[in-house]
């Protein structure tokens, strides 16, 4: 018998997505849903929204701490936001980010890395970025019993090495690469992959080439699954979106216009009035007028 607050014992209780149900969803013919979260409330909202992958990605770098690339973030920052998001989705997948040479040195600090982000910040699984280069390292993860979902295309860690964030599989050369990292991830025993910037027949090709799924980030339509940024989606830049991200809220002018207002009330000592104030009993407020 379990307890009583168990999930066991509440069958109401939204299912937890497992890394099974990701891949039972392209036998299925079923898109799979897919962001970002860096923060318990986001990751809560997720979960309200019922996305079913999150990922808390080294893009923390860029969207949160102020970096100008994902390059600078470090293992204890990724242990800091996956755990925040942790607390507050319960429901969704939550993909730990490998960040950039805690997986590159060795396959040992590889597993050891990737067991953190398990054992201490509570993901159910962890994202590397790299092709058949690092299908040993993905099989190693795997073997010690960690799911690892892959990640090729466009790689942000080192895409300076690469001549900057760019369209990729532009050539048939470079398609028979990135089909050939595909199914060394798969053959390694990634249970998904993240395919980021080609042409969107490119993306189709490459999820014909493999039974996990492959979910596009600006990979065009006939893959797997889809996954936008989270800030990119809410409309919280203005400076640059990325042309495969589709703003469906602008929140940015919405935010910065109710902290005018804000200040603007603080300023006119419109704000706090009555209705925002605590008031003492009436007649302790009396005796206050003579002390």
């Amino acid at each position: 018998m379990y307890p009583s607050n168990t999930p066991q014992s509440q069958p109401d209780r939204p299912k937890k997505i497992t890394v099974f149900d990701i891949r039972a969803a392209k036998a299925e013919g079923r898109p799979i849903t897919m962001s970002t979260a860096y923060d318990a409330l986001f990751g809560a909202l997720m979960d309200e929204a019922g996305i079913e992958v999150v990922l808390v990605g080294d893009s923390v770098g860029m969207t949160t701490l102020g970096m100008d690339s994902t390059v600078p973030v470090t293992m204890d920052e990724m242990l800091h936001h996956v755990r925040a998001v942790r607390r507050g989705c319960r429901h969704a997948l939550v993909v730990g980010d490998l960040p950039f040479m805690s997986f590159n040195v060795s396959i040992e600090e590889a597993i050891r890395n990737a067991g953190r982000l398990v054992k201490e910040a509570g993901a159910d699984c962890v994202k590397l970025e790299g092709g058949a280069h690092f299908a040993p390292t993905v099989a190693a993860i795997v073997k010690a019993g960690i799911p690892v979902q892959g990640h090729i295309g466009l790689l942000p860690q080192t895409a300076a090495a690469g001549g900057g964030f760019k369209v990729q599989g532009k050539t048939l050369e470079a398609v028979g690469e990135l089909i050939a990292d595909a199914r060394a991830l798969e053959a390694a025993g990634a249970f998904s992959i993240i395919l980021e910037a080609v042409p969107a027949e490119v993306g189709a090709k490459v999820a014909q080439a493999v039974s996990i799924p492959v979910i596009g980030v600006g990979a065009g339509p006939h893959v797997d699954g889809q996954c936008v940024v989270m800030h990119d989606l809410l409309g919280l830049y203005d400076a640059f979106t990325p042309k495969f991200a589709k703003v469906y809220a602008k929140l940015r002018p919405l935010i910065v216009g109710a902290l005018s207002e804000f200040r603007d009330e603080i300023l006119d000592q419109s704000f706090p009035g009555p209705e925002h104030s605590y008031k003492m009993p009436k007649d302790a407020a009396e005796r206050l007028k003579d002390l």
